[in-house]
């Protein structure tokens, strides 16, 4: 077992408070963003068996089999097929989307051809693997996920009053599902650089008219309170966008979205092609091991709009909260069931609870705090935000502790 040494990401919108308060040390004036845990070479974790500081890269390199076990290499390569992160949100993300593994290949092998450099402003695909992923609520996280039923954001548009966001809100009520999508997507994507403060604005104070409004329904009415909340939360993010980046169309792309909200310990799962946002929160994230993302808005990133049209998957969605499901041949294991097999995330409320071993596995503890003692003596103990690699030759490992909570990320062989 392995006590991972991690980096943080300092992303601009990262939070300047949640991950210090996580790992019990004191904020700085910098945001921190993304705790990566894995062997991504973008910011590799570290590992030190005795001989000195290496990368988790290097260790699996050095002999895959071993670290990564046979069958994992022969399905997935000699990689670790997966990146696991905890996000601190302060601020809102990109409006982004993802794409699929024949996508990343063929943009992979164009961009190489075309010599664009790895770390270049405008390349989309800085490898050649898909990017689904799942993120787990730590605390109360908001964003948006999947595109809306058109006819409900036309109504909702409508309700703005805003004249220059009209177009849109026709080609929502006028065309087929999967065409008013794109078209509402690349009018958005596509507008006059020169009017689009003044539309952001103009949207901005719509939707604070509106979230007032619903405010003030909850507090009228007991029997609407709960719909009249929920729609006042969303109003007030959506309108929080206006003030981050009021000189991007990124507000417009995200209300054809759907606002969701994560309770503690409740996920969602992200697959290709659906455009999301995060807004805010702190949450434990878990990814196939690819850094692609092509961006829609909010952001001073690279927007490539022909190729993030080919990417996204234009239909409506609702959506889809993941509780965790009990694991009948692993009582202590509640689990995140995802429909691809280059990860597997669990969580295990503490007790004493055997961890599975036989495939690469990280441990992350968020709560309390843990100890791992494997058959062979190991011993290693893991307070909140601490995290270890568990090779797929290690012996049987037990995880104790009280009042804590570890997630395990593994791979689905």
């Amino acid at each position: 077992m392995d006590r991972l040494a991690t980096t943080i990401r300092p992303y601009a919108w990262g939070s300047r408070t949640a991950l210090p308060a996580l790992l019990g040390t004191e904020p700085t004036e910098d945001p921190q963003a993304e705790l990566w845990m894995g062997a991504h070479p973008g910011a590799p974790s570290g590992v030190d068996r005795g001989h000195g500081p290496q990368t988790l890269d290097q260790v699996i390199a050095a002999d895959p089999e071993r670290e990564l076990g046979a069958a994992t290499v022969r399905r997935f390569g000699p990689t670790l097929p997966f990146l696991f992160k905890v996000l601190a949100a302060g601020e809102p993300l990109s409006v982004q989307v993802h794409p699929d593994l024949a996508q990343a290949k063929a943009g992979f092998v164009v961009e190489e051809a075309r010599g664009i450099p790895l770390d270049a402003r405008e390349r989309n695909y800085r490898d050649a693997n898909h990017k689904p992923e799942m993120l787990c609520a730590l605390d109360e996280f908001t964003g948006v996920c999947g595109f809306r039923r058109p006819e409900r954001t036309a109504a909702l548009l409508e309700r703005l009053g805003v004249p220059g966001l009209r177009p849109v809100a026709d080609v929502l009520r006028t065309k087929p599902e999967p065409e008013a999508l794109r078209e509402a997507l690349t009018l958005v994507l596509t507008l006059d650089q020169a009017t689009v403060p003044a539309l952001v604005a103009e949207t901005g104070n719509a939707l604070r008219r509106l979230a007032a409004e619903a405010a003030s329904a909850d507090e009228a009415s007991d029997e609407a309170s709960d719909k009249a909340s929920d729609e006042a939360v969303a109003l007030a993010d959506y309108a929080v966008l206006a003030d981050h980046y009021p000189n991007d169309p990124g507000l417009l792309s995200a209300l054809l979205l759907n606002h969701v909200v994560l309770r503690p310990g409740e996920a969602i799962y992200l697959g290709a092609g659906v455009p999301h946002a995060y807004f805010r929160g702190l949450g434990v994230e878990l990814m196939a091991n690819s850094d692609n993302v092509l961006r829609a808005g909010l952001t001073p990133k690279h927007i490539d709009v022909p190729e993030l049209l080919a990417v996204v998957r234009f239909e409506a969605t609702e959506p889809s909260v993941v509780p965790p499901q009990s694991v009948p041949d692993n009582p202590g294991e509640q689990l995140y069931p995802v429909p691809i097999d280059e990860f597997r995330l669990s969580r295990y409320e503490l007790g004493e609870w055997p961890l599975p071993t036989g495939t690469p596995q990280i441990v992350l503890c968020t709560s309390g705090q843990a100890t791992l003692t494997d058959e062979a003596g190991q011993r290693l103990t893991l307070s909140p935000g601490q995290s270890c690699f568990i090779p797929a030759d290690n012996p049987p490992v037990t995880a104790t502790g009280s009042a804590t909570t570890l997630f395990r990320a593994t791979v689905t062989l």
